[in-house]
């Protein structure tokens, strides 16, 4: 990464995690010495329904850090502008400071988890297209599902061709990596992502966040077995194994 996107002439190797500024279930954010920089910070945490199901899984925030990293390069490469910068060490990244849209976007490609429960139909039925969804993000109202016009008339947070962009980009990211994990012999069942409006360009909006077994739905796809958080929701148990088993068909190397 080219030192040049640095204020104030730092870079990525002598930038260092100043005060907290953040901490949500499964992650820690720190303000570094560059305002336009913060440094992400995985936790072992596991939390489940609203944060209401709760355990510490040693090595889960390693493994999502890791194949995170490995999702957000392959994103670049696709041309997907995120606020992935580099990983620092085993549980921390460099990322861009963005302003979250409070929106959890989610894409679905096959029934499964709230959706099934909330229309009362099976899990693991493929559906003809990709599903865009949209939650308010707010966890004192459980995340509610909205629709477009509740997104950008009622709560204004966003606009109708910000949305509409959020969900071409969406869509994108579905393909490159129902592709991906196809070739692993993993479905990707469904996924959530954020967007945020870039600290250095407050007029683009790019992917936040992470994309990782805990936002994903991965199955396999012989045997059908749960390869993401589910094991956790639904106490399946291993759940770093199965983590580990998704770094594996990656072809990630964590030492």
């Amino acid at each position: 990464m080219s030192q040049q996107i640095f204020s104030q002439n730092l870079s990525p190797q002598n930038l260092s995690p100043l005060s907290q500024i953040y901490e949500g279930k499964a992650k820690i954010l720190f303000a570094t010495n560059d305002p336009n920089f913060l440094i992400q910070y995985f936790k072992d945490d596991a939390t489940a329904f609203n944060a209401q199901k709760k355990a510490v899984l040693e090595g889960k925030g390693v493994l999502n850090n890791f194949i995170s990293e490995h999702i957000m390069q392959l994103l670049t490469s696709h041309n997907i502008s995120n606020h992935f910068i580099k990983r620092l060490n085993h549980r921390e990244q460099l990322i861009k400071k963005v302003s979250i849209i409070p929106l959890e976007v989610i894409i679905r490609n096959c029934t499964a988890g709230s959706m099934a429960k909330r229309l009362g139909i099976d899990e693991g039925i493929d559906l003809a297209s990709p599903i865009f969804e949209i939650c308010y993000k707010n966890d004192s109202l459980q995340d509610p599902l909205i629709n477009d016009d509740h997104a950008v008339e009622v709560l204004k947070i966003i606009t109708h061709s910000q949305l509409e962009n959020i969900k071409k980009t969406s869509l994108k990211i579905n393909q490159i990596l129902q592709e991906m994990f196809d070739k692993i012999d993993i479905k990707l069942i469904d996924f959530k992502i954020e967007f945020g409006f870039d600290k250095t360009n407050p007029k683009q909006i790019i992917l936040a966040d992470e994309i990782s077994p805990d936002s994903c739905r991965l199955w396999d796809k012989k045997t059908l077995d749960k390869l993401d958080k589910d094991r956790f929701r639904r106490d399946l148990g291993g759940l770093v194994e199965a983590y580990q088993e998704v770094a594996n068909r990656l072809k990630i190397s964590i030492n």
